[in-house]
């Protein structure tokens, strides 16, 4: 994933041994080349053969590159498009360029080389990409191989010639026989029932997910800016359903009333707006919202045990979200009351402006949905005009299920959703967007007007009471001191007259 805005991002340091900083929260995919067999949607569990995707604790997905036969554990990153490892890649040509990328944490700047790179059955030769030194942020060995599209290359802008293309557009070129389009498969390291760690392809998609080709074609929003593309589509209407059932009002900041969102498997936590997360985690009871160890953001913290549903709907197709992932395990949040371990919501609030969309789904939303990205006419010198860019999503998570795999994991075979029981629902201006305005924010703005409002109706009350007190005291006889004095309440000491006792149930 790649920005040049501030990191909204967790920083995850059990990570730090074997990844930079930049590279903490990105994910590792891997290309594999073969037939596949027909079938339709099944559960991943019945995937046989062996897995291109290694999947640490649904943090971070690994695979292996090599440059000139030099092995180097990477991450796949559709949220970038270079090419970057670490460490001195032996008999690599230099080009005499030096390269930066600027990732949401982190970076990577070094001299750009060449070097003929195998990833998973593809050889390219003289491909370029970032050698990065080895420093205290930059761990040798590793490095982030991007699969956005080509236009948004730190690189090929500085090559300025198709010397510079991103991997998958010299594939593509290469390989003419090989469609334009790869496919996201992501396993989730704790589910009880479908244990399959995860696959990527290159022209290939994954049996049983086949009918995926027949699923609607997203298509993707292009960005006025070439260095800011990224596969990015927009969101129904009104296309999230909250934990109560009920579709969120998201029509802000969209053309047409619909949300942008970009697909990027560099997130581990998607990035929603303010209001979103709201709906989402602010109706538990016990949910705080608060910073947590290893964050640079605060993020809603509620009970481990709590189950919450959330789909995302997109082309009418709902893509239901295993309530493993809307509340993670992945971080631990600080401990309640009773000293018991919190989760983390996996949708974080995003608190910063970022041009071009409003939602990023990142892991905790593409372990749910088998994703195909067709890359259409944005390969660099494609001979002929193939189409228009476009992805696909089929859901992948059955809500049955999910909520069986919950009980087990989270509530010790107990089930014990029926005991959640929502808060009423927040205030929702029936707006959204990444420009929200929190309450504090809107108290902010109108703080000066508060206070002036506040001091000139304290100045009228003051000038009320004085006049009133005033008129009250000119109205006042002088009393001779024989008059007699005015009646008093009954007392039970007057000459024994009856007196009136308390009566709980009388209205005075």
């Amino acid at each position: 994933m790649k920005f040049l805005a501030p990191s909204l991002l967790l920083y995850l340091s059990c990570l730090l041994d074997e990844f930079p900083i930049a590279q903490a929260i990105r994910l590792p995919l891997r290309a594999r080349m073969g037939g596949f067999g027909d079938g339709g949607l099944a559960r991943r569990a019945s995937l046989t053969g062996t897995p291109d995707l290694t999947n640490q604790g649904n943090m971070q997905y690994q695979t292996n590159i090599t440059l000139n036969g030099q092995a180097f554990q990477v991450l796949v990153d559709t949220g970038s498009s270079d090419l970057y490892v670490v460490g001195s890649v032996n008999g690599a040509k230099d080009t005499g360029k030096t390269g930066s990328v600027t990732y949401a944490i982190g970076s990577t700047k070094g001299p750009i080389k060449t070097a003929t790179v195998e990833f998973e059955g593809f050889k390219v030769a003289d491909q370029v990409f970032i050698e990065q030194p080895a420093d205290s942020t930059h761990s040798a060995g590793a490095g982030i191989v991007g699969l956005g599209p080509g236009g948004a290359s730190n690189i090929q802008e500085i090559i300025a010639s198709s010397a510079g293309d991103p991997i998958l557009d010299r594939i593509f070129r290469q390989n003419t026989s090989t469609p334009n389009y790869i496919t996201i498969l992501l396993g989730r390291a704790d589910d009880p029932t479908d244990t399959f760690p995860g696959d990527l392809t290159i022209g290939e998609v994954v049996s049983p997910f086949n009918n995926i080709t027949s699923q609607p074609k997203l298509p993707v929003t292009q960005m006025s800016n070439r260095n800011g593309q990224h596969w990015t589509a927009m969101l129904d209407k009104n296309g999230i359903i909250g934990p109560d059932g009920n579709r969120m009002n998201t029509t802000k900041h969209a053309t047409g009333n619909k949300l942008t969102v970009m697909f990027d498997s560099g997130f581990t936590f998607p990035q929603v707006s303010k209001n979103i997360a709201n709906q989402i985690y602010g109706r538990v009871p016990g949910a705080i919202f608060t910073n947590v160890t290893g964050g640079t953001a605060p993020m809603w913290t509620l009970p481990c045990s709590t189950e919450l549903n959330v789909t995302f709907i997109f082309a009418n197709v709902s893509i239901p979200i295993h309530p493993l992932d809307t509340v993670t395990s992945a971080l631990e949040g600080p401990p309640d009351d009773t000293g018991a371990p919190t989760c983390v919501g996996a949708f974080q609030p995003i608190t910063t402006d970022i041009e071009g969309f409003d939602i990023i789904l990142g892991m905790s939303f593409l372990r749910n949905a088998y994703m195909l990205i067709n890359f259409g006419d944005f390969v660099d010198g494609a001979l002929t005009k193939v189409g228009d860019p476009y992805i696909q999503l089929l859901p992948l998570t059955d809500p049955q299920e999910g909520h069986s795999d919950f009980v087990k994991i989270r509530m010790d075979g107990i089930d014990k959703s029926a005991d959640l029981h929502l808060l009423p629902a927040l205030p929702n201006n029936g707006e959204d967007g990444k420009n929200d305005k929190t309450q504090e924010d809107t108290l902010h703005k109108y703080l000066p007007y508060i206070i002036a409002g506040s001091i000139a109706a304290g100045v009228v009350i003051l000038a009320l009471i004085v006049v009133a007190s005033y008129r009250s005291s000119a109205k006042r006889r002088y009393r001779r001191l024989h008059d007699p004095a005015p009646a008093g309440l009954p007392s039970h000491a007057t000459n024994g007259a009856p007196s009136q006792d308390y009566q709980p149930t009388r209205r005075y």
